[in-house]
């Protein structure tokens, strides 16, 4: 079986965000920091190179392949910032058009700026996703 990439480090969160971020999005990630600590009551770590996660949680898929991840986080790509969050569901799906402009992935968020969004919602999105992974994985 295959080495997991993505895993928790002690990398400095503070030298990403310096070495990524423009000053918007220092400030954004700044935000997120304290919206994503409040929610999970969780201390941010790295995992991997590029996400700063929160929380982790452990999966095992149907083929029996198990790992673990941070429960949410975000990045920083390029000229966007990405939240991790699982946002299946018709209460989920009712909190994204009522977000503001962003584009959605599987499990990723993407905004260009905090300033685009309601802020409201994406912590109600955050809080639904750690549901949701608390029924699926536990």
């Amino acid at each position: 079986m295959t080495e997991l990439k993505t895993k928790a480090t002690d990398a400095s969160i503070d030298v990403y965000i310096a070495s990524r971020a423009n000053e918007e999005q220092k400030a954004d990630c700044e935000n997120l920091m304290v919206l994503l600590k409040r929610v999970t009551e969780e201390r941010p770590q790295m995992w991997g190179p590029s996400i700063v996660g929160y929380g982790l949680y452990k999966y095992t898929y149907e083929s029996g392949r198990t790992g673990e991840m941070c429960r949410t986080g975000f990045a920083i790509r390029g000229k966007e910032l990405v939240v991790y969050l699982v946002a299946e569901g018709g209460e989920q799906e009712a909190l994204l058009k009522r977000l503001g402009k962003y584009k959605m992935g599987k499990s990723c968020l993407y905004i260009k700026k905090l300033a685009d969004i309601d802020v409201n919602v994406l912590e109600q999105l955050i809080i639904g996703s750690l549901a949701q992974l608390k029924a699926r994985y536990g």
